[in-house]
């Protein structure tokens, strides 16, 4: 009488068995759109599931394993976007971005123009502040008519990471309102901040007409050591949406107790908040090859007794497990199919 269930948790074992022993591919896509703020062409690295043959590439001095722009995985996949720090790059978290691609996430990743490695030129201005979350809107947008990616991906919610400055830019996205005399208040208190305090605490006002907007496509944010000091209980109000968010107990950029730590008990859906003994602000980056460490020993370097691949075999786990849940599970073109066929039979 059981022998029909029984089978099928058999054939549901080995499934799964399968995807764990034979993960997808992770392909790289060059996306080019228009920068929100001034219409420019801003560019954006897109790892997603894909069919073909990885391979080692270099770019901007990251290593990388993927399959330039081959094609994509049949199936329906979550879409996240991915948000830099400050004058940062994308790719500093590429073992992030890769692994959610195997995993079955589309993962696009912007370089924030004028606040990237190699253009610092709106750093400390309204329109950064303002200009990264239109950014990640215009991404989301860019990614839904692209001709590789839009096909595969599903019609459910977005989900967005934030690193550091990203941090900041996820929250605006989800309707978080900056507090900029927060931000004036807090560089009179402690003005050796050289990071948050780099213009005094007084943004430049080159595009006033710029406000923060939120995007209703947004349904989850993942942080890691986020900048959040301009929010408020009040300014948090409208963010409903569920969040994962890391820190290290030991940020030497960041003021723990004015960021990652105010914003967890401030949220009004309670985070999943992860506190992180020993690491460092530069934990969350990838790790070093010989060449980096030369050329930029500072963000290589963790305390020790902190293991940055394991805390990176953690993150890529557990940020996929969190999205899943939030924004529901990859679903490859076997169970699409499957789940379609009742579908028909309604109609």
């Amino acid at each position: 009488m059981n022998t029909p269930r029984c089978l099928l948790a058999l054939l549901l074992g080995c499934l799964l068995g399968n995807a764990e022993a034979a993960p997808w591919v992770t392909g790289l896509h060059h996306m080019t759109f228009a920068d929100p703020v001034d219409a420019r062409p801003m560019q954006a690295l897109a790892f997603y599931p894909a069919q073909g043959t990885p391979r080692s590439i270099r770019i901007d001095g990251y290593p990388l394993d993927v399959a330039e722009e081959a094609p994509a995985a049949l199936g329906q996949f979550p879409l996240l976007v991915l948000s830099h720090g400050n004058t940062g790059s994308p790719l500093a978290l590429h073992y992030l971005a890769t692994a959610l691609a195997r995993r079955g996430f589309v993962v696009v990743a912007v370089v924030h123009p004028g606040d990237n490695a190699r253009d610092h030129s709106r750093l400390g201005t309204l329109s950064n502040l303002y200009g990264r979350p239109l950014q990640l809107s215009a991404a989301i947008t860019a990614a839904r008519a692209d001709k590789l990616l839009g096909p595969y991906l599903n019609a459910g919610k977005v989900g967005v990471i934030g690193y550091s400055a990203g941090g900041e830019t996820a929250l605006i996205l989800t309707g978080a309102q900056p507090d900029l005399d927060r931000l004036r208040q807090y560089c009179l208190e402690r003005p050796n901040d050289a990071d948050a305090c780099k213009t005094h605490g007084v943004l430049i006002a080159d595009r006033s007409e710029l406000t923060p907007k939120a995007d209703p496509r947004v349904g989850a944010v993942m942080l890691m050591a986020p900048l959040s000091l301009m929010f408020g209980r009040h300014a948090l109000a409208s963010v409903q949406v569920p969040a994962l968010i890391y820190s290290g107990d030991s940020d030497q950029l960041l003021a723990l107790d004015r960021n990652a730590e105010a914003l967890a008990r401030k949220l009004p859906v309670t985070p999943d908040y992860r506190l992180l003994a020993g690491a460092g602000h530069f934990v969350f980056m990838a790790r070093c090859d010989e060449e980096q460490w030369a050329r930029m020993p500072a963000l290589c370097k963790d305390a020790e007794g902190v293991d940055r691949r394991h805390i990176h075999h953690s993150l890529q786990r557990d940020t996929a497990t969190f999205f899943s849940q939030a924004l529901g599970a990859p679903e490859p073109a076997e169970r699409s199919a499957a789940t379609a066929a009742p579908r028909q039979q309604q109609r």
